[in-house]
C-alpha cells in the first residue's frame, strides 16, 4: 500500500483503517522541511514492503487538525498506533532502518504511550 495522504486519499483511508486491529503508522513533517522531502521517498517505499499497516503522510501544516493542542518542534515525528493505541509518539532520526526496528520490536500489546494528540484513526476517517 502507498503512503497515503489525508484529504487526498480519504476513501482508502477509510477503507484501509476499517479494521480495528490495523497498525497506523503516521509521520508529522511539513513541506518546507528539506530533511522531511528526503525521508518521504523511503517511507513510501517501507509502506509499499509493509502493506499490512497504513503510512500516512501528514503534513502539520496543511492538517494541525490532527494535531490538537500537541505541538511537532522537530522532524520527523512518528506516531504508532496499533488497534487504536498508542505504542510510540516522538522525534526519530531521518533514518528508515529505524523506524523499520522500531516496527519490528513493537508488539500489538505494548504498554501505550500518552499523548495530547486526538484520535487521529477517527479523524482520517471522517473526510
Amino acid at each position: 500500500m502507498p503512503l497515503l495522504l489525508p484529504g487526498t486519499d480519504s476513501q482508502s483511508l477509510r477503507q484501509a483503517l476499517a479494521r480495528p486491529d490495523t497498525w497506523l503508522i503516521a509521520c508529522f513533517c511539513a513541506a518546507w522541511c528539506s530533511t522531511c522531502l528526503q525521508y518521504r521517498p523511503k517511507l513510501d517505499a517501507l509502506a509499499h514492503a509493509r502493506p499490512g499497516h497504513v503510512f500516512v503522510w501528514v503534513d502539520i501544516e496543511d492538517h494541525p487538525d490532527l494535531l490538537g493542542d500537541e505541538d511537532v518542534e522537530n522532524f520527523p515525528t512518528l506516531l504508532v498506533q496499533a488497534g487504536g493505541r498508542t505504542l510510540f509518539y516522538g522525534t526519530m532520526l531521518p533514518h528508515i532502518g529505524h523506524l523499520e526496528r522500531l516496527l519490528d520490536s513493537l508488539t500489538a500489546d505494548a504498554p501505550a504511550v500518552t499523548t495530547a494528540l486526538p484520535d487521529i484513526r477517527a479523524l482520517l476517517t471522517q473526510a
